[in-house]
């Protein structure tokens, strides 16, 4: 029987059996990623559309806040917006100007931080309960038109 010879030579254009394993897994790797990329986009659409339905449920909610034992009241929406503004007839009656320009903004403020909570808890329940960083922050930051 005849013994088959291998050649030593190669030709120029021919890659090392390593040489094209690596290329082949960095391909695998590059269209893992845009799998990724591409789920990533997927979810970003979801969360475009949750956000969009939790901005209507937080214009939809109420929340009240009060000065002096419910002398001034302001109710907002979830999303901080004053709707409607109570003062206590007693205050205007005795002309109680000073009281009513104090206890106003802490009535707002209360109502603001209310509304304020009520987003934080929405945000937690579309996260999924998930310690996003800078989000406690970013959420203390909103300033509510």
């Amino acid at each position: 029987s005849a013994l088959r010879v291998r050649s030593k030579t190669r030709r120029a254009d021919a890659l090392p059996l390593a040489k094209i394993s690596q290329q082949d897994e960095r391909k695998g790797t590059m269209f893992k990623g845009i799998g990724n990329i591409a789920s990533l986009l997927k979810q970003a659409q979801g969360m475009g559309a949750r956000m969009n339905e939790l901005s209507e449920r937080l214009a939809a909610q109420r929340v009240t806040g009060s000065a002096a034992g419910g002398m001034v009241e302001v109710e907002c929406t979830g999303l901080g917006q004053v709707l409607r503004v109570t003062i206590d007839p007693g205050l205007l009656a005795r002309n109680e100007r000073d009281m009513i320009q104090d206890l106003l903004p802490a009535a707002i403020n209360d109502a603001s931080a209310k509304a304020r909570e009520l987003h934080a808890e929405a945000m937690r329940e579309i996260t999924g309960g998930m310690n996003l960083p800078g989000m406690d922050e970013m959420l203390g930051k909103l300033n509510p038109q």
